[in-house]
């Protein structure tokens, strides 16, 4: 067992604000201004960035370290979206041409990432001669990684060599009993271990790894999968340790455990968490010092374009192998579109919303009265295709962003995957049973906010108690959210206590 009084340093370092911002943590102005500058064009890293900015994912690495319950690693996979599968492995200069080929296509790609499909530092080799490849290349593009941590402290000064200063570490535990449930078996020193000394082994790497990163200014990033029965509650102590040690953004996922998956928590019935759970836990760990990532989509290794989209098919080895691409004016594009991007985003962010107005004026016969009054919260939905703006069909969407607004403000919770309910060639049954498994992917949800939407889905959804709303087209969707938060409080719609909605399970 690990002394976890050992794993708590007694002042947060590094890479937080220590207790000190005041604000919302999900606001920009909540970030020290150091880690602003380092995330702000970083899709995975800024709550703000993800409606801009593409990210690839490039699959050098196949070997993995270590064996995880939740984890099935697929190759030559098209039809799964979730980390560990790939449709092509990629040897590094493959993986060049690759990335070298979608920037010149997308120009708001600003990252390019390395994780799997199995461990990018099991696979050292492959993956430091493609960032040594892409720092030469494509100098304006961010480098990043993520692992499991077992092999990370032995490789800490190469990532710093090659300018890395984002990674992600999976930490789902700090106890070893509990790893074992997780973790059958780990590589190391070239031998096989299993059980809880296998846990113990990769735990102490990965906190190890932690803290020289975070010596070195690197910017560190925690995910943990939340499996309920197992790691859930006590997500809560490593949340609370790894801000003590510097980590400035924690991501917790829910496990994906359907059975088709072939994984060992899926084959064994191992729930998932509903959303309801993993937003709860993801508020309980959440602080001025420890800010939670709750747009993650928990990409596939192959991942290409804005996050809740993958556009990986355009860019296959045999339709990028004869393509002229010149490099220089590829880069200029993107610098060009990047400066674009900043500008649109502080324009924005000089009209943002101020906290929303929870003063109701009233009329009395006699005068004027300003009386202050507490409204319940709302959860929205939000169909968009990324600018941060509301401009997608409700029919074409398959995924929904859900915010909730209060007095406080509006605050982003997840993103809810959803079924494609427009095919094209759809019947009646075929359309309503879409149409139910939507409104299942958004329990909870009182409105949702699109571009455009058909008489029949708007028909279920009044039916289920969400109003649809297409209204603030190709609004901001801070702002259109704020303004029909604005019109529920003064209709006297938030004095009401809303239906209560089943919850599903992810």
């Amino acid at each position: 067992m690990i002394d976890l009084t050992a794993l708590q340093p007694e002042k947060a370092t590094g890479g937080n604000c220590a207790g000190s911002c005041g604000n919302h943590p999900h606001s920009p102005s909540a970030v020290p201004q150091h880690i602003q500058e380092k995330i702000h064009n970083h899709p995975c890293y800024s709550e703000q960035a993800h409606h801009y900015y593409a990210r690839m994912h490039v699959a050098v690495a196949p070997a993995c370290n270590i064996q995880c319950h939740y984890c099935n690693r697929k190759y030559d996979c098209a039809n799964e979206s979730r980390p560990g599968v790939v449709s092509e492995l990629l040897k590094p200069d493959q993986a060049i041409k690759k990335v070298l080929a979608v920037g010149a296509a997308i120009p708001q790609m600003s990252v390019v990432g390395i994780a799997g499909p199995g461990d990018p530092l099991a696979n050292p080799e492959r993956t430091f001669a493609t960032f040594r490849e892409l720092t030469r290349l494509a100098p304006d593009l961010k480098l990043c990684i993520s692992t499991n941590g077992l092999a990370l402290p032995q490789h800490v000064d190469e990532l710093a060599k090659h300018n890395i200063d984002h990674v992600t570490i999976t930490i789902n535990c700090l106890d070893p009993e509990i790893g074992a449930k997780i973790y059958p078996w780990i590589f190391w020193n070239h031998r096989r271990i299993k059980g809880v000394k296998a846990a113990e082994i990769l735990i102490q790497q990965q906190q190890k790894g932690l803290e020289m990163l975070v010596a070195r200014g690197i910017l560190v990033k925690i995910n943990s999968v939340m499996i309920p029965g197992i790691n859930d509650e006590h997500l809560k102590e490593v949340s609370r340790v790894v801000r003590a040690k510097g980590a400035f953004l924690h991501n917790i996922m829910p496990l994906i455990a359907e059975a088709k998956h072939g994984t060992f928590f899926g084959l064994s019935g191992q729930p998932s968490p509903t959303p309801e759970e993993l937003s709860n836990l993801q508020t309980s760990c959440e602080s001025d010092d420890m800010r939670m990532m709750r747009h993650c989509r928990q990409c596939r290794a192959d991942a290409v374009g804005l996050l809740g989209e993958d556009r990986g098919d355009e860019f296959s080895l045999e339709k990028i192998e004869h393509l002229e691409i010149d490099h220089a004016a590829a880069m200029q594009r993107r610098v060009a579109e990047k400066a674009r991007i900043e500008a649109e985003i502080a324009a924005k962010h000089a009209q943002s919303a101020q906290p929303l107005d929870n003063t109701v004026q009233l009329i009395s016969l006699d005068k004027l009265r300003t009386k202050k009054k507490t409204y319940r919260s709302v959860l929205m939905a939000v169909a968009s295709k990324g600018q941060g703006i509301i401009n997608l069909h409700f029919g074409h969407a398959q995924e929904f962003l859900i915010y909730e607004a209060s007095q406080a403000g509006i605050k982003f919770i997840r993103a809810a995957k959803a079924e494609l309910y427009c095919t094209g060639d759809e019947t009646c049954g075929e359309a309503e049973s879409r149409i139910e498994r939507i409104i299942k992917s958004l329990a909870g949800c009182e409105v949702v906010l699109c571009a455009k939407i058909g008489y029949e889905p708007w028909g279920k959804l009044e039916a289920a108690g969400i109003q649809p709303n297409g209204e603030h087209a190709m609004e901001a969707i801070e702002d259109a959210v704020k303004s029909v938060y604005q019109e529920m409080s003064a209709s006297g719609k938030l004095d009401e206590i809303p239906v209560k909605k089943q919850t599903m399970r992810a």
